[in-house]
């Protein structure tokens, strides 16, 4: 007599052994796609029932067997492992595959102090049976496995503690559209939720994991990226230190300037004591970024920023390097360097460079970011000053310490504070662009804190959305997009609370947004262009000409509803400047694409009624949001058709879109000959976007003599990228062999990893 074998349901109860039943899942989870096999699946599960085993288990077994079949050849695999994931997740959330009406989910959900309250004091029942009838919760089965991991290990809201989720995909969605819309007037805001609600949750816009993970919860901080300003006291040292960890605790990346700390050996109080210098504070700042997990979502981190002229930079550029000592190495921050047209030029000319204590040299730093003839006025003066400390170095040998750092650690990174300065929506007499963040897209202004209450201080907040490329058939397309992410981050603005003062009035008189875009490499391939040969340079034009034309056109309509930002007086928007006057007319050598819009009307647009948002555009990396799409990630070229990330749930395979039929048409990243056509073409981005772009430069040493890249490579690249007005450079990427096994290992923004191994040279 055959013994009944039993499992254990998720609700503990026991029921016979059901194989029929585990059949029909799977093979429900392969209906429609394309060369999948249930037998398949089934057969590499080699599940060892016992009498009592869970469920849950065989539902997770059965789901591993599924991504492990995940191939070029056999894309589908992603969606069938993922349908399976939909159907475990849901089930752990709600004890069944149907999900609850959206007013009971929203009820249980405040009580439990999981979503915000004013979900309820802001939408009456039947408001809330209205947006139920908006969501289409079919559209979980349209994910890949990688989002479907992805959103249940960073964005479902949960108990990061225990591990159990409360909620699904198109909650999420439905309700971050509810609580951005909240504020608007109730005979139109429906209408705004749902379309929000469309544009998200098919794709068309993308979302940064601070958004996704946090609104429709009771923490409201929702800025993907802070940017604060250290001053030379003590004081502003302290209160930078506790804005950081502040920050760091409710999702943000950070970025810090350091750069006005004065040398070691400076003279304190009349010569009383002397300087310990940069590095003991900048641990300070490191201890700060570590002492908390961004709420289990992701790790802290920050880049810190300091001029390429500061007399302490040799011992600066190395502190992220696996030499040294802990003495003497700050290796768990990122650093980004400043350089500006003297710089070069003194390279190019094969001069020296003179290096400072900024604090011995009056006016110098400031003037660094605001003026470039006055900078270079007083830089001459002072290195002609005989009574100044100062140290003077070879320019080509300072520029190698840098390249070869930046190398060998893929995280030192490059802001042209001249650029960020010329080519900037603000005027740099009230408002210079002092630095960047940790992904090196945001430019805005910044000012020391001299204590964390200082109302005079200037903390920057960046709120990040970026375009879904890829879901895009015509341009036009994008003035309803445009329209729904500014006003949607606008309300953001108001509805998110800001535990700094120096933020609040920040964000409140600035209203900086940062709209970018995934999918770039599937929207190259899918028109048939490629980023090496130029092919690609006019259909980049044209979208980002009209990205930036649109959002403009958005923030212009808001200002007339709402009144321009309190500070739009300190932009070069109110003069009537736009991003077209203002770009290296060296691109025209590059790209002759002719204008499309009507920028004349729109500039006199935005004098007559200003615009609601000081910025509107930069390109973030979108590493972990970009696969939530299944898209490629932000503007980067694949390394392989399929991308095979290392993330806290394992190894998750992604095949890049519509790989069957484009899988000729993508340029692979180690395909390209060189750097020179996507830097041309971040160039042309460039030349709209009003922040700047995380862009990478790219090397593979089995391409030179002796495996070595030759210097003279990596400062051309350099200088080609400064001459045709790029603003930042962010990874340095070397290929080392090892990552073609598997096609695609990435450290993203927020792991702390080198990201490009070792680079000879």
């Amino acid at each position: 007599m055959t013994q009944t074998l039993y499992v254990t349901k998720r609700d503990g109860q026991r029921e016979p052994l059901d194989l029929d039943k585990i059949h029909r899942v799977i093979d429900w989870a392969a209906e429609g796609l394309q060369n999948v096999s249930v037998s398949q699946v089934e057969l590499r599960s080699h599940i060892q029932f016992y009498d009592g085993i869970k469920t849950a288990d065989i539902h997770e077994t059965i789901i591993k067997a599924a991504a492990d079949l995940i191939s070029k050849e056999t894309p589908d695999y992603q969606y069938m492992a993922a349908r399976l994931a939909v159907f475990h997740l849901r089930k752990k959330a709600y004890g069944q595959f149907e999900p609850p009406k959206l007013y009971d989910h929203v009820v249980k959900m405040v009580e439990e102090k999981r979503y915000d309250a004013h979900i309820l004091a802001d939408y009456s029942k039947e408001e809330l049976e209205q947006l139920d009838s908006f969501i289409v919760h079919s559209r979980d089965l349209d994910f890949s496995y990688a989002a479907v991991k992805q959103l249940e290990g960073k964005y479902l809201v949960q108990n990061r503690v225990t591990g159990q989720i409360y909620e699904s995909a198109q909650f999420l969605y439905i309700l971050v559209a509810a609580c951005l819309f909240a504020n608007y007037p109730k005979d139109s805001r429906l209408s705004y939720v749902r379309r929000f609600y469309d544009a998200v949750s098919m794709f068309k816009i993308s979302l940064p994991t601070p958004i996704m993970s946090g609104v429709r919860t009771p923490t409201r901080q929702f800025s993907s990226c802070v940017l604060i300003e250290c001053g030379d006291s003590l004081d502003s040292i302290n209160a930078t230190s506790s804005a950081i960890v502040k920050y760091v605790s409710q999702r943000a990346g950070i970025g810090i300037n350091a750069g006005r700390i004065r040398a070691l050996g400076s003279p304190i109080r009349n010569g009383e004591a002397f300087h310990t210098g940069c590095i003991p504070f900048y641990k300070h700042f490191q201890t700060a970024v570590k002492s908390c997990s961004q709420g289990g979502v992701r790790g802290g981190a920050a880049t810190l920023f300091y001029p390429l002229w500061h007399l302490e930079v040799e011992s600066l550029l190395v502190l992220k390097n696996n030499r040294g000592v802990e003495e003497n190495r700050v290796r768990h921050l990122d650093y980004g360097v400043q350089f500006n047209r003297l710089m070069y030029t003194r390279l190019i000319k094969d001069e020296m460079i003179t290096l400072f204590s900024p604090s011995d040299v009056p006016g110098l730093y400031d003037a660094f970011f605001e003026d470039q003839e006055k900078f270079e006025a007083l830089y001459v003066q002072y290195e002609a000053d005989a009574s100044i400390r100062k140290k003077r170095i070879k320019a080509v040998e300072l520029f190698t310490l840098f390249m070869q750092e930046r190398a060998s650690t893929g995280r030192i990174y490059l802001q042209n504070v001249d650029h960020c300065n010329t080519h900037s929506p603000f005027n740099p007499k009230f408002a210079a662009v002092r630095q960047s963040n940790l992904c090196l897209e945001i430019a805005l202004p910044t000012k020391p804190l001299n204590d964390i209450n200082d109302p005079n201080g200037e903390i920057a907040l960046c709120t990040l959305s970026a375009f879904n490329l890829g879901a895009i058939e015509h341009l036009d397309e994008l003035e309803e997009l445009a329209e729904l992410a500014v006003r949607a981050l606008d309300s953001l603005l108001d509805y998110q609370d800001y535990p700094i003062l120096a933020a609040y009035h920040a964000s409140m008189n600035r209203r900086t947004l940062g709209i970018g875009v995934i999918n770039y490499a599937y929207y190259l391939a899918k028109n048939g262009v490629k980023y090496s040969d130029g092919s690609a340079n006019g259909l980049t034009h044209r979208t980002f000409e009209a990205i930036q034309y649109y959002l403009m056109k958005a923030s212009n309509k808001l200002a007339q509803e709402f009144g321009p930002c309190p500070k739009f007086n300190e932009t070069t928007y109110s003069e009537g400047i736009m991003p077209i006057d203002t770009y290296k007319k060296d691109l025209d050598k590059v790209c002759a694409e002719p204008l499309h819009y009507d920028w004349d009307q729109l500039r006199k647009d935005v004098v007559e009624h200003g615009l609601r948002n000081s910025t509107l555009s930069a390109l973030m990396p979108s590493e972990t949001s970009s696969q939530i799409s299944n898209a490629t990630n932000g503007i980067e070229p694949p390394r392989g058709h399929i991308s095979i990330k290392a993330s806290k749930d394992g190894i998750l395979k992604q095949v890049v879109p519509e790989y069957e039929r484009l899988k000729n048409q993508y340029e692979l990243l180690w395909d390209m000959p060189n750097n020179d056509g996507y830097i041309s073409l971040v160039a042309i981005m460039q030349k709209f976007v009003d922040q700047t772009i995380s862009a990478n430069t790219n090397y593979d040493p089995g391409k030179f003599e002796g495996g070595k890249v030759p210097m003279k490579i990596l400062l051309k690249d350099l200088l080609t990228a400064y001459k045709l007005g790029v603003k930042t450079m962010y990874y340095h990427n070397t290929r080392d062999g090892a990552s073609d096994i598997q096609e695609d290992i990435k450290a993203t923004p927020e792991d702390d990893g080198c990201a490009g191994g070792a680079c000879k040279i």
